[in-house]
C-alpha cells in the first residue's frame, strides 16, 4: 500500500497524473471480482480491458477469452488456431483471409519457434487499475496505455539504472502478448526489461490513435518508483516535456 500511494503521488507530480496503469496477477480464488462470462465467438480481450482502464476490476479464466491467441498469450494453453501460419501471412484463397503481418507461412513457423510460452500459475487472471489494488493483491505486471511524451518518461526511467542498451524491448507480438506474455516472462529475469507494445494492427482499434503500451514486471516497477526522485524527471529537460502532458 505504501508503494501504491507513493506512485500515485509521484505520478501526479512528475507526469501530471494521466491515466493510471492497470495491473494483473494470477490466482485460484476469486475475491469479490466479476468473472467475465464465457466468450461467444471471437472476442478480443482489449474490448474488456477498456473497462479496467476506467476502474472496473475484472477476472478471466480460459473460457472467458474468445481468441486462440489470447488464451495462449495469457498462459491458458498452447493451442493455436488451425492454419495459423497462413492466417498471419498470405491466407488460403477461398478458405482463409490472411492478415499479411508476415510475408510467408514458412516465416511464421520460424518465428513461432522463438516466441516464449508459459503456463498460467492460477485458474484466473485478475486485472485491476493501480488505484484499485488492495493489501492482499500481489500484481505481477504493471501496464500503461500512454501517449508518446509519457512513454518517453517511462522508457527513460526504465533504462535509468541499466547497463544494457536494451532495458526496454519491442518484440513482434500480438497486443495481448505485449502486455501479458512478454512482461510476465521477463519477471523471471535477473534484469527484467520493459516491453513497448500495442503495435498489433488488429488490436489498435481498441485504443486511441496516439496510444501505445508500456508493460513492466512489478519487481522492476518498484525499483523505477524508487529511482524517480533522483532521475531526469527532476530536471528542466523533463519539465519542458511535462508541460505538454494532459
Amino acid at each position: 500500500m505504501e508503494i501504491k500511494e507513493k506512485f500515485i503521488r509521484l505520478w501526479e507530480k512528475y507526469f501530471n497524473r494521466p491515466e493510471l496503469p492497470i495491473t494483473f496477477y494470477y490466482t485460484d480464488e476469486v475475491r469479490g471480482i466479476e468473472v467475465v462470462e464465457p466468450a461467444v465467438g471471437h472476442r478480443c480481450i482489449f474490448a474488456d480491458l477498456s473497462k479496467v482502464i476506467t476502474g472496473k476490476s475484472l477476472c478471466f479464466n480460459a473460457e472467458s477469452i474468445g481468441c486462440f491467441g489470447g488464451r495462449r498469450y495469457l498462459g491458458f494453453g498452447l493451442e493455436i488456431m488451425p492454419n495459423f501460419e497462413y492466417f498471419l501471412s498470405c491466407g488460403i484463397p477461398g478458405k482463409l483471409e490472411g492478415e499479411r503481418y508476415k510475408k510467408t507461412p514458412e516465416l511464421v513457423k520460424e518465428i513461432m519457434k522463438k516466441v516464449p510460452t508459459f503456463d498460467a500459475p492460477g485458474k484466473y487472471i485478475v486485472f485491476k487499475r493501480w488505484d484499485m489494488l488492495q493489501e492482499a493483491d500481489e500484481p505481477d505486471v504493471v501496464i500503461f496505455f500512454a501517449p508518446s511524451d509519457v512513454l518517453s518518461g517511462l522508457f527513460t526511467l526504465a533504462n535509468f539504472d541499466e547497463p544494457d542498451l536494451n532495458g526496454v524491448i519491442s518484440p513482434f507480438s500480438a497486443g495481448c502478448g505485449s502486455i501479458v506474455q512478454y512482461p510476465y516472462v521477463e519477471k523471471e529475469s535477473e534484469h527484467p526489461r520493459g516491453i513497448l507494445g500495442m503495435f498489433d494492427v488488429s488490436a489498435r482499434p481498441f485504443v486511441s490513435g496516439d496510444i501505445l503500451s508500456f508493460s513492466v514486471p512489478m519487481k522492476k516497477f518498484a525499483v523505477m518508483i524508487e529511482n524517480i526522485e533522483e532521475s531526469f524527471l527532476t530536471t528542466q529537460s523533463w519539465s519542458k516535456v511535462q508541460k505538454r502532458i494532459r
